[in-house]
């Protein structure tokens, strides 16, 4: 007794430590040194027998209370936390099967486990539906705000038509696999100190699939699907925009076993237009207009993408104004409206006067007083407001 370390020390608690410490710390110490994750290292299957030794004790309410109060000579051997060091004491199939799921993966698919030789197995001639598939289809920017039919050729995988999907060549049958009686799974015991565990491994004869194919069918290799190209008309809905997707159902891979197709997602790439810029649903374009117009007002024409619409520039109108045409914008996909058109007004300077065309705009600035410039004098007596003058 006197050469056992205190049981807390082997947890990593200090004496005191509450049932939910206790258990936590078990869990831990019992997954780190556990026999199956440290084949031959003696070391670590010391370690494991003593951290099963703590816990069987500080697990039990009344050996806790005999070993806070009189230490390891208040301990009994004879209730398995002794001398016999022995795996397993004193933790409950919760414990149990937490420990499992970090080793072997919480029991599903082909690294499942089980007490008494009971194992979760799939059924490998459920059906499986095919693999999605993606392309993508470059829009013109009309053809994206209208909408319109497009042609397109996909590869995608479908069922052999030499061997319907069996994979085995024509006048042949798959066998079930002699390996694992066409569950396509086959157990493995193994000897461990909570007894003996089965776990669920994947056929090495047969992949899996239960069945095994002698004979492979020579247009598909025994896979059951070729690859082929397939043309489609595809409708695309009016107001996408760049970088989104929409999907044809059921034109992705065949699935196997007699699963359901997956789809075909396609996704838009839309080139710019070099008249209008689009911001969600709304469209903008910029209209250059001569100081004249903007000075005395002028009857202009607005392009859309429906055509060409007449618009009134107010007099006195500044550069930088935005109107708005409602109802003018992208129609919203698979809905009803549509959003607007902005149009934005800026002044273009005129460049390469002539002498005469100097002269006379020399002339006509003289003639404005500081009245026809609104804005010129609210900054200038800014400025006088702010130098002090």
């Amino acid at each position: 007794m006197p050469d056992k370390r205190d049981y807390y020390d082997v947890l990593g608690l200090a004496k005191g430590a509450s049932d939910d410490e206790i258990k936590k710390a078990y869990r831990k110490l019992a997954k780190q040194y556990h026999p199956d994750l440290n084949p031959d290292n003696a070391e670590a299957e010391a370690h494991f027998k003593e951290v099963n030794e703590a816990y069987e004790i500080l697990s039990d309410s009344q050996k806790k209370a005999r070993y806070d109060q009189y230490g390891h000579a208040g301990v009994d051997p004879s209730y398995g936390g002794g001398a016999g060091g022995t795996y397993g004491g004193g933790f409950g199939f919760e414990d149990l099967g937490d420990i499992f799921e970090s080793f072997f993966g919480g029991g599903g698919g082909s690294g499942g486990f089980g007490f008494g030789g009971s194992t979760r197995t799939r059924n490998p001639n459920a059906p499986i539906k095919g693999s999605d598939i993606r392309t993508t289809i470059p829009l013109e920017f009309m053809e994206a705000v209208k909408g319109t039919k497009k042609t397109i050729t996909i590869n995608h995988l479908e069922t052999c038509a030499s061997c319907h999907g069996s994979g085995a060549q024509k006048g042949t049958e798959p066998e079930t696999c002699s390996e694992c009686g066409g569950s396509g799974q086959v157990r493995v015991s193994q000897r461990t100190p909570f007894g003996t565990v089965q776990t669920a491994k994947t056929c090495s004869r047969c992949n899996g699939k239960g069945v095994f194919i002698k004979e492979p069918c020579r247009d598909c290799n025994g896979k059951g699907r070729v690859r082929k190209s397939k043309t489609l008309e595809v409708s695309i809905p009016a107001g996408i925009d760049d970088g989104q997707s929409f999907v044809l159902r059921g034109e992705g891979d065949q699935g196997m076993n007699n699963g359901p197709a997956g789809d075909c997602i396609i996704t838009v790439s839309v080139r710019p237009d070099t008249l209008f810029d689009r911001d969600g649903f709304d469209i903008w374009c910029e209209i250059p207009l001569t100081y004249a117009q903007l000075t005395l007002g002028d009857e202009i024409t607005v392009p859309t993408i429906d055509g060409k619409v007449s618009y009134t520039v107010p007099e006195g109108t500044q550069p930088g104004t935005v109107f708005r045409l409602r109802n003018k914008g992208v129609p919203y996909v698979n809905g009803r409206g549509r959003g607007e058109q902005y149009v934005r007004i800026s002044l273009e300077v005129p460049k390469n006067l002539t002498g005469k065309q100097k002269e006379a705009l020399r002339a006509f600035d003289g003639m404005m007083g500081e009245k026809n410039y609104e804005k010129r004098k609210t900054f200038f007596d800014r400025i006088k407001e702010a130098m002090g003058r």
